[in-house]
């Protein structure tokens, strides 16, 4: 599979999830079309969007309810795409929603290999291949990045690292749509800042390819330490998404509640 392979992956699953050509996310310019629920969705998305912004780095696509096209479509074009993202434009939106019972919820970066990009030092520690069936056990709040106990069926694939009989890195991956899994780390305390992380998830990711599917890595712009281990591991930025959701959902996921 060749990097542009990659990438018109990524952009046809986008595409598909957004109602739009997949050419339009490469564009440069913005685009606002209404949302669809779609079977070959990534599972864990809820469809029709209300309003969800994706960029690949140029224009915005922006699948959106009927009711709120024309404004989504004025403040996208009101300022440079990577603006919409953030503040202060990103309380423009913010106003643009909440009298419709909306607000920005998640907002994240995602990473694709960079095939060219040097591996990581490998494991300091040995490291076993586990499938799905050794997986269910593994379940149950330990590995919360690395495995979804919400949607268990789509864990299919992990690296983890052991100390002994002990297993202290865990790098799992979903099958969150036919063609694309999401990779997933987790470093016990005490075993972190040794090259654990990197060196699991691109071993994973090595393995996800072998077997004819894109991987992809995603992180809140925030999460430093995400980032860098994405970079690490050999992966680079590729799409930007911004998800709108109910006031009442959004505010409950705050810890604490608001």
């Amino acid at each position: 599979m060749t990097q542009q392979e990659l990438l018109n992956t990524a952009l046809y699953q986008s595409a598909t999830e957004l109602g739009c050509r997949p050419e339009d996310l490469v564009s440069g310019q913005n685009t606002v079309v209404r949302s669809r629920p779609h079977p070959r969705a990534r599972r864990y998305l809820q469809l029709p969007f209300y309003c969800q912004l994706v960029s690949y780095g140029g224009g915005i696509v922006a699948s959106v309810d009927p009711a709120v096209e024309q404004p989504v479509r004025q403040y996208i074009n009101s300022c440079p795409p990577e603006h919409c993202f953030e503040t202060p434009q990103l309380h423009r939106l913010t106003q643009l929603l909440a009298p419709r019972g909306q607000l920005p919820c998640f907002m994240a970066a995602y990473f694709l290999p960079q095939l060219s990009a040097s591996a990581p030092a490998g494991c300091p520690y040995p490291v076993r291949l586990l499938t799905a069936a050794q997986l269910a056990p593994l379940h149950g709040g330990r590995w919360p990045n690395a495995l979804c106990d919400a949607r268990r069926e789509l864990d299919v694939l992990a690296v983890g690292a052991y100390d002994g009989p002990h297993l202290i890195g865990l790098a799992g991956c979903s099958a969150d749509c036919d063609t694309m899994w999401q990779i997933g780390i987790d470093v016990q305390p005490g075993y972190r800042r040794r090259g654990v992380a990197a060196a699991l998830t691109h071993l994973l990711s090595q393995e996800i390819l072998s077997r004819g599917k894109v991987p992809f890595y995603c992180a809140a712009w925030s999460n430093i330490p995400s980032v860098k281990n994405a970079l690490r591991a050999g992966f680079g930025p590729a799409w930007v998404e911004l998800t709108a959701r109910p006031t009442g959902d959004t505010l409950a996921m705050a810890q604490p509640p608001l």
